[in-house]
């Protein structure tokens, strides 16, 4: 039976993940992080097993899967069966800072 896809982080994802767990260790407590952690894992998974449950977004090939109300990932489905994460964005932020 098929594993899933791999996923692999591009850097500005791996950096926008880092600072919202800053952000979260500096005005929340441990348990959210747990939250958010446990959210994500979640989602990769569920991506990575189908890696079209997720709508498109308004960028060409561009997927959107929000992962607690607060953030949304944003990757695409490369043909190689691999999963590319471009952005871990905060919702709080304006759209006009995505960098996908």
């Amino acid at each position: 039976m098929k594993s899933g896809y791999k996923i692999e982080w591009t850097d500005n994802a791996l950096s926008e993940l880092k600072q919202t767990y800053q952000y979260l260790e500096e005005n929340w407590t441990e348990k959210e992080l747990r939250n958010l952690s446990n959210a994500i894992e979640k989602t990769l998974k569920l991506i990575s097993c189908n890696p079209n449950l997720y709508p498109l977004s308004d960028k060409k090939d561009v997927r959107r899967a929000i992962v607690k109300k607060l953030n949304t990932l944003y990757y695409r489905v490369r043909e190689d069966e691999r999963i590319e994460i471009l952005s871990f964005f905060s919702n709080r932020k304006s759209p006009d800072k995505r960098k996908l």
